[in-house]
């Protein structure tokens, strides 16, 4: 069996912390095989849309645009407030934990999160090494774990990395990811509002910092909004920076509305 191995495009920015851990993740057999599992319990097994290298990847890119947009409005990572660290730091935290927050997905759905944090604590201890010193490493590994498990209810992010983390995941959500469980038939409020999501695009804004604008071909898409990314919002300690506008530019159906915002 050939080495699997997926290209991963994550703006490091100078972070040399960063580079030096992508380098690694790219390069572990073991961390991209369970990948390619947790996508056949996904997709093959469940009719589930993508939790493999493509939407960590995703994820990993969002929360790293996230955090950076934070920052430079002032916000404080909680891994600065709380241990003195740096913003490096951080974002090392971010991408550790979007990249690891569904590998659980390997074990089975239900609870996915808590699988995820046990079989993680491996990966994370191994990048972290030659990086960080012991005591580093271990906050670094206790702020990776709490951003992975609190991307799922019921549980609450208690820092700001935990919840751009559980906010990313929820962006992930154009009509690409919706294309697997609907081609195999599942036609569900989910599939089909997900296959509504044409474009989300994140931008500065004035009065909030992060201004979310989606793009709809139609109305379905506002149970996406609504129902799954809203609460990830409200529930992240975040939504105060954050300005949701949805609009809806399919000229094919009698609209009920033309946009929606929070």
């Amino acid at each position: 069996m050939m080495p699997i191995s997926y290209p991963f495009n994550i703006p490091t920015q100078g972070n040399k912390k960063l580079e030096h851990i992508i380098d690694k993740i790219v390069k572990d057999v073991k961390l991209n095989t369970f990948w390619k599992c947790a996508n056949v319990m996904a997709i093959d097994r469940m009719g589930y849309n993508d939790h493999g290298p493509a939407h960590v990847k995703i994820v990993a890119n969002i929360a790293l645009k996230l955090l950076r947009m934070l920052v430079a409005n002032g916000v404080i990572p909680s891994i600065v407030k709380d241990y003195k660290m740096k913003n490096e730091d951080a974002e090392v935290v971010v991408v550790l934990g979007s990249i690891f927050h569904d590998i659980g997905m390997v074990v089975m759905r239900e609870s996915h999160e808590l699988f995820s944090v046990l079989i993680a604590k491996e990966f994370v201890e191994k990048y972290l090494q030659g990086i960080y010193t012991e005591g580093e490493g271990a906050i670094i590994l206790s702020e990776v774990l709490h951003a992975i498990v609190t991307h799922e209810e019921p549980h609450k992010p208690l820092t700001v990395e935990a919840g751009i983390v559980r906010i990313a995941d929820a962006l992930d959500m154009e009509k690409g990811r919706a294309r697997i469980p609907f081609q195999a038939g599942r036609f569900d409020i989910h599939s089909v509002s997900a296959l509504a999501i044409e474009k989300v695009t994140i931008l500065a804004g004035v009065e909030n910092p992060i201004i979310i604008k989606i793009t709809m071909s139609n109305s379905a898409g506002i149970f996406q909004i609504d129902d799954l990314l809203k609460p990830r919002i409200h529930n992240s300690g975040l939504k105060e920076y954050f300005h949701v506008v949805a609009e809806i530019t399919g000229e094919n159906e009698s609209k009920i509305l033309d946009k929606f915002e929070f």
